[in-house]
């Protein structure tokens, strides 16, 4: 994606299965459990980079030892930060030392335990602190009523949640999704444990004999299924009890992805399924992912469970995930993309008149390379069906110098431009700092002619600043005959309330184009309009009424209108735009099929009533978000 985007969190959750020492014997390190994770975290740190934490309890501990231990970072490389500290630890606590149990190991050395929770960040909402960076860690001295949570997710009723809390005579210290949501499990994990005591008290148990009692009843599902109902967002959600139950939880309609392995040494979860594979090294056929709506429990006896928690609605998995968020190694996601590439060629065909014989593709920026290669091998299937059909037209009238010109026509690949990726644009004055920006990219002079197209296949467009501002301008330097620049995502016109960072309508180059094509009809009053439907909305039966602002105009009309508010003045290139469909996208995807961004079609209430919030925000001129 050539516009930066902030986007996702990652989880990593791991449950050992067997004694410390079988992994020390095994696998020649008792810290077998921290390695792993700090493998997970890494193989996802393209999901968070503004910060990570780390978790861990220790089971079976005796009273006075320390059983939890956490550690976080907003350091510039925060999962590099926190696991040398987690090292610099271990190292000091365990030289010279040789442990005779499990036990003693736990007790001298913090961090290692059976039950670990990691969690990348990237903050979509509010400050980039310490404060700020899960998992987060609600305390008590009753073992049970210890709660740790990290998770993936954004919720959009978090004032309703945050009074709810309220109104159960809670005082939450900020209003905030991931304190509400933490406080809400928290306070049906505190009725049930003392609902619990009070039951095994009437058995004639004493206190201390209490303690296991409850861990072993503890009914986790029914806690998350009262914490939950209300939730209205995109979530996977994952905690620890103090006690050494676990659990990741995710959302009904599927938004925020979750994946899990096991087997006779360990439980492991986490955001990617890639992560898992590679650093367990296991098929991909072993790896599955926790359904919508179901959590995935793992009791502080290691037995696993799968409980629907949630009523499972019609599954609208995070499109966005295939087109750019997730890394591309995934087996089912390298696919998608090369189909991505694949189904925009027709349209593609269409820019350049059909003559690939000067034409040049390229992409910008790498993540937009899977889709590139499934667009090239489109091109040359293309091709090969064309010299069929000229070797065949030739009826038996053909030469060896005919031949070999039909056959030598291939697609014409350049590199056409580089990032500098030291390059920083470091003056803040806008008329410096543009002509800084449009230095960003090296072009290779030379491998375009003044004869040929020229296209670009992107991940997606959002602001479409980076296009404006610094690659069309480097490219016009190429003097081709037309720029094409080709988005793998359809058209984004309305904004995320689910965990990436696409949260101000005014911010979309496709919303910006849609209002200036009303504007130039003279039909500016839709804006107000519209407003007043927003303001109007029944809370009981919402519509996206954003929706009306794109109905009067064509997805061509709207995709020329972006192609010339991108299009620099003093450029002399022809530029324009292409976009994947919504129909290619579901073909292409067709396991993950939110398309809330591209469609206006939220799975949830909440998503409906942030977009008209939006709007509103937008008519009023408040530089702010709507959730």
């Amino acid at each position: 994606m050539s516009d930066p985007i902030k986007h996702e969190c990652g989880i990593a959750l791991v449950r050992l299965l067997k004694p410390l020492s079988y992994y020390k014997e095994k696998y020649g390190s008792s810290f077998y459990g921290i390695n792993k994770m700090y493998l997970l975290m890494e193989k996802q740190h393209n999901r968070g980079q503004d910060g990570a934490g780390f978790a861990s309890i220790k089971l079976d501990m005796n009273a006075g030892s320390r059983y939890i231990s956490r550690v976080r970072s907003v350091e510039k490389q925060p999962i590099a930060d926190i696991f040398e500290k987690i090292n610099r630890r271990i190292n000091d606590q365990s030289a010279n030392q040789n442990f005779q149990s499990d036990l003693e190991l736990k007790e001298a050395i913090p961090y290692v335990g059976e039950l670990m929770l990691g969690h990348v960040r990237y903050g979509t909402f509010g400050k980039n602190n310490i404060e700020s960076v899960h998992p987060f860690l609600r305390q008590n001295n009753w073992m049970h009523r210890n709660l740790i949570v990290a998770g993936n997710f954004n919720m959009t009723n978090v004032k309703e949640l945050f009074h709810n809390l309220v109104e159960l005579g809670q005082h939450p210290k900020e209003m905030a999704d991931t304190i509400t949501v933490m406080e809400k499990i928290g306070h049906f994990l505190d009725d049930a444990v003392a609902k619990l005591y009070k039951q095994i008290k009437k058995e004639g148990f004493n206190k201390q004999q209490a303690s296991p009692l409850i861990a072993s009843r503890l009914d986790l599902a029914k806690i998350l299924g009262k914490a939950a109902k209300n939730w209205d967002g995109g979530y996977a959600m994952a905690g620890l009890l103090g006690h050494g139950d676990a659990f990741v939880l995710r959302d009904p309609v599927g938004i925020r992805p979750a994946y899990y392995y096991h087997d006779d040494e360990v439980v492991v979860i986490a955001s990617e399924r890639p992560a898992i594979q590679t650093v367990f090294n296991v098929p991909f056929e072993s790896i599955k992912e926790i359904t919508p709506g179901k959590a995935l429990i793992i009791k502080n006896s290691g037995e696993l469970k799968l409980n629907q928690i949630l009523e499972r609605k019609e599954q609208k998995s995070c499109s966005f995930e295939r087109i750019y968020f997730s890394r591309g190694s995934d087996k089912e996601i390298y696919q998608e993309r090369q189909n991505l590439g694949k189904l925009i060629f027709p349209k593609i065909l269409n820019s350049i008149n059909k003559d690939l014989g000067n034409t040049v593709f390229s992409y910008i920026p790498n993540t937009a390379e899977t889709s590139f290669l499934g667009l090239i091998k489109e091109v040359e299937s293309h091709l090969t069906r064309h010299k069929k059909e000229q070797i065949l037209e030739l009826k038996g009238n053909i030469n060896s110098e005919k031949l070999q010109k039909i056959l030598d026509v291939r697609p014409r690949i350049e590199k056409v431009a580089i990032k500098d990726v030291k390059l920083r644009t470091f003056i803040t004055q806008d008329s410096s700092r543009d002509d800084l920006v449009s230095h960003v990219y090296d072009i290779s002079y030379g491998s375009v002619k003044n004869t040929d197209y020229l296209v670009i296949i992107d991940d997606s467009i959002v602001r479409g600043t980076t296009l404006k501002k610094s690659i069309l301008r480097i490219l016009d330097r190429l003097n081709p005959k037309k720029i094409i620049v080709v988005s793998s995502a359809p058209q984004i016109r309305y904004p995320d309330c689910y965990g990436i960072d696409m949260a101000k309508l005014e911010d979309f180059i496709a919303f910006r184009a849609a209002v200036e094509l009303h504007k130039s009809q003279g039909n500016h009053q839709i804006l107000s309009k519209i407003y007043q439907r927003c303001l109007n909305a029944d809370n009981n039966n919402y519509r996206n009424f954003v929706q009306d602002l794109y109905n009067p105009f064509t997805e061509e009309e709207i995709s020329q209108k972006i192609g010339e508010l991108l299009t620099p003045p003093e450029i002399q290139t022809p530029v324009e735009i292409v976009f994947q469909s919504i129909e290619q996208l579901h073909e292409a995807c067709p396991k993950n099929l939110g398309d809330w961004y591209f469609t206006g079609n939220y799975p949830t209430k909440g998503g409906t009533r942030v977009v008209n919030q939006a709007f509103i925000n937008y008519y009023e001129g408040k530089n702010q978000r709507a959730y």
